[in-house]
């Protein structure tokens, strides 16, 4: 593409996203940002792959506190989720890093010992599980079907864990009619991580769409297609672009055009994603502004409380959540429920429901 049609976009967005983390780096509900976000944009994710998954739902799941039984969907978004903090929370290139794609995906990385896991192999596998056979030599036949069934059920319960933290699979337990056998992870990050590396004398907001436009073209994932948006907001943080927030990228790609999001070709995907990254701040901004002005209300009502009022906790709860009910707030808070529903009719959050029960309150 002609430089004159990349410039204008790209320094729209990066003017946006740094003025977006300047304000966040001296703000005073920067982690409360932070926390929310990570929700929106891990929904966002899950929308983008043609999911549906409910905010409300994903904050209770977050919580320990479902009010049904989770979903693959949301076990998918709640993994979206944990990705970003666990980003948001260690150095700024150590996603980028092979330890750091392991650590994301449940894997351990080789070593020298012929003794040691094989390459990516999950952590949670037992030795039992890699060698149900093995027994010591002096043990009896007894003892030896007893340690099988053993290894049999440790293999069923870190397979079933595996699946219900949304991690992937291992290769041994993928099913050959839906994962290419042949699809060589190991090789493709690899080479995905050989062209980012190649990437670090355009600008970073260029660097991270090209970096996603890779990782669509290489396709190193057979099961977590996702993790190229949220590896491409790390970069924007290794390259010092975004030193106090991770930036949503998913996010910005959902409230883009449907013509824009599913442009094809190399060019115009470039500029959806350089578009993408600079609504994401824009919508950053907006959503910084709106919150910070409902603090400012909120603790209005603060005045001529009690230094041990649960008010003031509820507030931060409220801002760092993008929606609480009753029982989540009194887990947080250590209080009954009832006592909960009393704090939030004296604070006037809105109610978003419309319901009677199993109401849910959120800053909007």
């Amino acid at each position: 593409m002609p430089w004159s049609e990349i410039a204008v976009p790209l320094t729209i967005a990066e003017d946006r996203l740094a003025r977006l983390d300047e304000r966040l780096r001296t703000s005073s509900i920067r982690e409360g940002w932070i926390a929310r976000t990570h929700f929106y944009d891990a929904a966002g994710s899950l929308w983008l792959d043609g999911e549906l998954v409910h905010l409300e739902d994903l904050v209770l799941h977050d919580a320990a506190m479902d009010a049904r039984t989770p979903t693959h969907e949301l076990t998918r978004a709640h993994t979206v989720l944990r990705a970003r903090r666990r980003i948001a929370s260690a150095p700024a290139d150590w996603a980028l890093t092979q330890e750091g794609l392991a650590g994301l995906l449940g894997r351990e990385l080789p070593t020298q010992s012929g003794s040691a896991p094989t390459s990516w192999e999950p952590r949670d596998q037992k030795h039992r599980e890699r060698d149900p056979a093995f027994v010591e030599p002096d043990e009896s036949a007894a003892d030896q079907a007893w340690a099988a069934e053993l290894a049999a059920i440790d293999a069923i319960v870190s397979r079933s864990a595996a699946v219900l933290a949304g991690e992937a699979a291992s290769p041994s337990n993928r099913k050959p009619d839906i994962d290419d056998a042949d699809w060589n992870e190991e090789a493709r990050l690899e080479e995905w991580r050989d062209d980012i590396q190649r990437l670090d004398n355009l600008p970073p907001v260029l660097a991270a769409a090209a970096a996603i436009i890779a990782w669509e073209n290489i396709e190193p994932l057979q099961s977590a297609a996702w993790l190229g948006r949220v590896l491409a907001a790390a970069i924007l943080r290794a390259r010092d672009k975004a030193r106090a927030h991770l930036p949503c990228l998913c996010v910005g790609l959902r409230a883009l055009p449907r013509e824009t999001r599913f442009a094809r070709g190399t060019g115009p995907r470039l500029l959806t994603f350089i578009e993408a990254i600079a609504a994401a701040a824009e919508q950053g901004l907006k959503d910084h502004d709106r919150w910070i002005l409902a603090r400012h209300q909120l603790e209005r009502h603060l005045a001529g409380r009690r230094s041990t009022s649960k008010l003031p906790a509820l507030i931060e709860l409220m801002l760092t959540t993008p929606l609480a009910s009753a029982q989540l707030i009194a887990k947080r808070l250590d209080i009954t429920p009832r006592a909960a529903q009393d704090l939030i009719a004296e604070l006037g959050v809105r109610e978003i429901t419309g319901r009677g029960r199993y109401r849910a309150w959120a800053i909007i």
